[in-house]
């Protein structure tokens, strides 16, 4: 697919921000650019000295999920920073978190909850950049996102991808979490909706003959790009189509590639018990990427910003997180996974102590809670607190950096290596940021 959108028209989202016009190359020819593009095989220096996972799931709330109707509740508060919710007793005792997430109060003794998270960027787009990839930048990306850097440093050892995307990329106004300057090469895969009607994977099935009319389409296209001169000459997708079109195609006929996606062979009970939403099948097919040799999994599940109404979206959404993520846990364990799959779930920030006048909470980058489990992290602890209304963080500020260091390193991945910009230029892959150590006891 070749997507020129050269319109006046801007979408915006509940900041005001929006992208200018935009120029994406997408598939063109059998094999298409989307495979091509993250089929890089280098792997480049050394790693770090202690590598404790072979995988990452990143659960990504975009939105913001609200800290004080999940994981740091403040009974004690009044009413418009309490909220509606009652609080229960989890695993972990003198521990309580938000009434709508059961079964992972009774199973925080596989993970560690973090109740502070904080950054300073209330903003979408700048503030996923950040958590993202760890390091402060613009709204539009520029730096690349940690699944990006690691299918930079690990390289396409398999049949199957280094980085996917369940069902694709955050996005707001325009997509986030992306290669930036790594190139096209090191873009996620994006597996689409695992919870759809006779879900197939997008360019995981081979090419269909090609009728007259779509060949004339596709040489219209092609022209299209030709016409396009010196605005793609210095595009790495386009720059590096023919070098990995072969293994493209050597993965759409993979039989590893094909089992890794291929959800329908878990049983009906299984899938069940995850739940039959997206992010509950988002969860199983993450397990099942994993198993099959992904690196890195990020599962995309956004709609936490309630600037009004919180509640009833919280009603609906909560019992879905919950359901997908205690399975997602307990099902690594199962399959023997967990001690090897490094799971971290958090949003790009938290929501406002104060419930607004249209009974929702706004962006609050201050607090935040985010869970850690698997590959060596002790389970049942909570590191860092909040103050007394969930405004500010009194102990052990985990920043974006500390996050991104921290799972790099579980993979074996120096945080602190130099990777190259195009034009040459050594750059450190975090500028800061520590391990996160009191995740291993």
């Amino acid at each position: 697919m070749l997507d020129i959108n050269l319109n006046q028209a801007r979408q915006k989202f509940c900041n005001g921000w929006s992208r200018r016009d935009f120029l994406r190359i997408g598939a063109i020819g059998p094999l298409g650019f989307s495979l091509g593009n993250l089929l890089q095989a280098e792997a480049s220096g050394a790693a770090a000295a202690t590598k404790r996972a072979k995988s990452i799931i990143l659960v990504y709330l975009g939105g913001g999920l609200s800290h004080h109707d999940t994981f740091d509740p403040k009974p004690n508060a009044s009413a418009e920073i309490r909220g509606k919710y009652s609080t229960i007793q989890t695993k972990l005792p003198g521990i309580s978190y938000g009434e709508l997430v059961p079964k992972l109060a009774q199973q925080n003794d596989l993970y560690t909850l973090i109740r502070s998270g904080a950054h300073s960027s209330d903003h979408h787009e700048t503030a996923t950049n950040w958590v993202m990839s760890g390091r402060f930048g613009s709204a539009f990306g520029d730096y690349p996102a940690i699944g990006a850097v690691v299918a930079h440093e690990t390289g396409f050892r398999t049949q199957v991808p280094p980085y996917v995307s369940v069902p694709n990329n955050p996005s707001f106004t325009w997509e986030l979490g992306r290669s930036a300057f790594l190139g096209g090469r090191y873009e996620s895969f994006k597996a689409g909706d695992p919870n759809s009607g006779g879900y197939k994977v997008r360019d995981l099935s081979r090419a269909q003959p090609l009728t007259d009319k779509s060949l004339s389409r596709r040489q219209n296209l092609l022209q299209a790009v030709d016409s396009l001169g010196q605005q793609v000459r210095g595009n790495d997708q386009v720059a590096t189509y023919d070098e990995f079109q072969k293994r493209a195609a050597e993965m759409i006929l993979s039989p590893q590639a094909q089992a890794a996606f291929d959800i329908e062979k878990e049983t009906a009970e299984l899938r069940d018990k995850y739940g039959r939403t997206t992010f509950g099948q988002s969860c199983l097919l993450a397990r099942r990427l994993v198993e099959g040799g992904v690196t890195f999994v990020t599962i995309n599940y956004g709609g936490w910003d309630h600037h009004g109404k919180i509640f009833p979206a919280l009603d609906k959404k909560l019992p879905e997180f919950d359901q997908g993520l205690s399975s997602l846990l307990a099902d690594l364990k199962e399959h023997g996974l967990l001690d090897e799959t490094l799971v971290v779930a958090m949003g790009e920030f938290g929501r406002t102590p104060k419930i607004n006048k249209e009974e929702g909470r706004d962006h609050w980058a201050l607090a935040a809670s985010l869970i850690f489990a698997g590959a060596g992290v002790k389970g049942g602890q909570v590191i860092g607190a909040t103050d007394e209304i969930g405004a500010h963080t009194t102990k052990q500020p985990v920043k974006p950096a500390d996050v991104a260091y921290t799972m790099l390193s579980a993979l074996g991945i120096h945080p602190r290596k130099h990777i190259h910009t195009p034009d040459g230029r050594p750059l450190e892959i975090l500028d800061e940021g520590k391990l996160i150590e009191d995740l291993y006891g």
